[in-house]
């Protein structure tokens, strides 16, 4: 499995011959100016919640190549409405393919998408393809609710927001990997701007403190896992 930063929160990962990519926000993200979205390839677009700096460039990407995106009912619905494909799932469902699968699991924030429009309640996925899981959190506060995940699944990594202000941050996401019981943690919703601005390196620092890893991918890196 390749996992691929695009910036803020957006992600690719590519598992064998499948493209997902995760909350795409990139052309208004002044950070990656380099990534062009014409290059990115998606048989499946997943979408936390419907804040305009996840779901940005879902349109684009979605009539370019077809994906179908995968979130709530009521973010399916809206883009539905726009003649684009979409499988909905609700928090504790699983949405299921012969290469991974995705479970859509609680975050604590909000969800409304730029016209005003509700975007359903936020959430989160662990995905597993090739017999290896991830949680990718979305925006979320640190939340009791993340101790239910390794009952489940061992993760191999978790990506987590650290920004704060938002979203959790540095601290709340030490914790949150106890909670994952995942000590390789992927930090992402940070430094896009300035509300969300870190200490990066005393970040890095205070994970190893702790005998855990905070990876921080430049934008346009990828990682084997």
């Amino acid at each position: 499995m390749k996992i691929t930063f695009y910036g803020h929160a957006c992600f690719g990962i590519q598992a064998g011959n499948t493209h997902i990519l995760i909350d795409p926000f990139i052309t208004g993200n002044p950070l990656a100016s380099h990534i062009n979205i014409n290059d990115i390839k998606a048989d499946y677009i997943l979408l936390t919640h419907a804040h305009q700096d996840h779901v940005l460039d879902v349109e684009a990407i979605a009539e370019r190549t077809g994906a179908t995106i995968v979130s709530n009912y009521e973010i399916v619905a809206y883009y539905g409405a726009k003649n684009l494909k979409g499988h909905p799932v609700n928090h504790g469902g699983t949405f299921k393919t012969d290469d991974f699968c995705a479970k859509y699991v609680n975050a604590i924030h909000t969800s409304s998408f730029a016209d005003g429009t509700y975007g359903g309640q936020p959430g989160g996925f662990v995905i597993t393809a090739e017999k290896i899981s991830m949680y990718f959190a979305g925006d979320t506060a640190l939340t009791m609710d993340m101790k239910l995940i390794p009952m489940h699944n061992k993760l191999a990594y978790a990506i987590f927001p650290i920004g704060d202000n938002f979203t959790m941050g540095v601290d709340d996401a030490m914790l949150a990997s106890d909670f994952v019981e995942c000590n390789r943690v992927i930090g992402c919703h940070y430094n896009t701007f300035p509300p969300i601005q870190i200490d990066t390196k005393a970040a890095q620092d205070k994970f190893k403190r702790s005998q855990k890893e905070l990876i921080l991918l430049e934008i346009g890196e990828s990682i084997e896992i």
